[in-house]
């Protein structure tokens, strides 16, 4: 009906809508943007964001901690494989049988210098001994 009216209505609204950079900075400042209703229902959403920001911090550090620790445990690792390698290396050569007859001559046990030879028995003395 009355269309001027409804034109005016509809840009005061629009104004309403806007806040002007004045009023707006200085409400921020205030906190009064805060009371407003809007703000007010969306407080759990603004809480549940807030949730999943430290989520996100606490998971970033857990994981630098884990970085952290796999890099401790990779050189535990190398230096554990390296003293094996060495052990075993060292158990290779005071094993061969040159070392082995050094070390037991001191005890008095010789080396055998006559092959070992196979001995045969015939089933008649296989039984005669059971």
């Amino acid at each position: 009906m009355n269309k001027f009216k409804q034109k005016e209505s509809t840009e005061k609204q629009e104004k309403e809508k806007k806040p002007s950079s004045p009023n707006f900075f200085v409400s921020l400042i205030s906190g009064n943007f805060l009371a407003k209703e809007n703000v007010v229902n969306s407080l759990p959403f603004v809480f549940y964001l807030t949730l999943l920001g430290i989520l996100y911090i606490a998971n970033g550090y857990n994981a630098e901690k884990l970085v952290r620790e796999l890099d401790h445990v990779n050189d535990d690792l190398k230096e554990l494989r390296s003293e094996y390698i060495t052990i075993k290396s060292d158990l290779n050569y005071e094993s061969k049988q040159s070392q082995v007859a050094e070390k037991t001559e001191a005890f008095g046990v010789m080396e055998s210098i006559v092959p070992p030879t196979k001995i045969k028995l015939s089933k008649k003395e296989i039984e005669s001994i059971k």
